[in-house]
């Protein structure tokens, strides 16, 4: 698959919730990077270093076990690609189950891909709305 079509395969995965399948898109190790401080914050818990494929799931999995998925309003706005690079430009809104506070923050997610697997996640977002929202 070429760099477009493994983005907009991964978006679409992401979009049908299952953690499995959307890890299966990543290689071993995959440079993993979030617009938050390194040691994390303790009132969200996916946010900590990634590198396997379970990790990769492990992550897409909290972030449900946290959220109502069925007030999911994320949307994309435009994907930019440049040879392995691309750039998804959207806007995150979500609701969390254990406070009921929904949230919104723009974002960046920047990707590389290589033969076929996605080596580069790094997400670049409102990290202090979310942790808001959250309780932290």
């Amino acid at each position: 698959m070429s760099t477009e079509e493994t983005v907009a395969e991964l978006l679409a995965r992401i979009g049908a919730g299952d953690p499995e399948r959307i890890a299966e898109m990543f290689a071993e190790p995959v440079e993993w990077g979030l617009s938050w401080p390194d040691e994390g914050h303790p009132a969200v818990p996916w946010i900590r270093p990634r590198e396997k494929r379970a990790d990769v799931a492990d992550h897409f999995r909290s972030l449900d076990a946290f959220h109502v998925r069925e007030r999911n309003g994320t949307t994309v706005d435009r994907i930019l690609v440049d040879g392995a690079d691309a750039v998804v430009l959207g806007r995150i809104v979500q609701v969390v189950k254990a406070t009921g506070r929904e949230y919104e923050s723009p974002f960046a997610l920047h990707l590389t891909v290589e033969n076929g697997l996605i080596s580069r996640y790094h997400i670049y977002e409102d990290s202090l709305t979310v942790a808001n929202a959250l309780g932290g």
